[in-house]
């Protein structure tokens, strides 16, 4: 189990990570950012494996709260980056297989 320290650090860890995924999101770099995305789950599953139940003292309490809205701020912006990105390739990729049906339906009846 880890103490208060180490707590923290992974939360700090897990900032760090995140802005390294918003310079990733904003860079257009979605290799990069897919694979930051797995390192931090993986530090995030940690957490939820390892974050005692226990009573921080105010200073840290503090300190946690300031890294996890960090960590919010961040991940807002990403969806920002992301979302509207996500919205035009799924609209591409329909339009595509809408292409490939009305091609197979209109393209044989053409041949033949």
């Amino acid at each position: 189990m880890m103490n208060s320290e180490e707590i923290i650090s992974l939360y700090e860890s897990v900032a760090d990570i995140t802005e390294q995924m918003l310079a990733a999101a904003r860079s257009s770099n979605w290799e990069r950012l897919a694979a930051l995305e797995s390192r931090c789950a993986s530090h995030v599953r940690t957490l939820e494996k390892g974050e005692p139940r226990l009573a921080l003292t105010a200073v840290m309490r503090e300190r946690k709260l300031t890294i996890i809205q960090k960590i919010l701020a961040d991940d807002r912006e990403i969806r920002n980056i992301t979302e509207p990105w996500m919205a035009q390739l799924s609209s591409l990729l329909s339009n595509a297989s809408t292409e490939r049906k009305l091609s197979m339906a209109y393209g044989r009846n053409q041949a033949g």
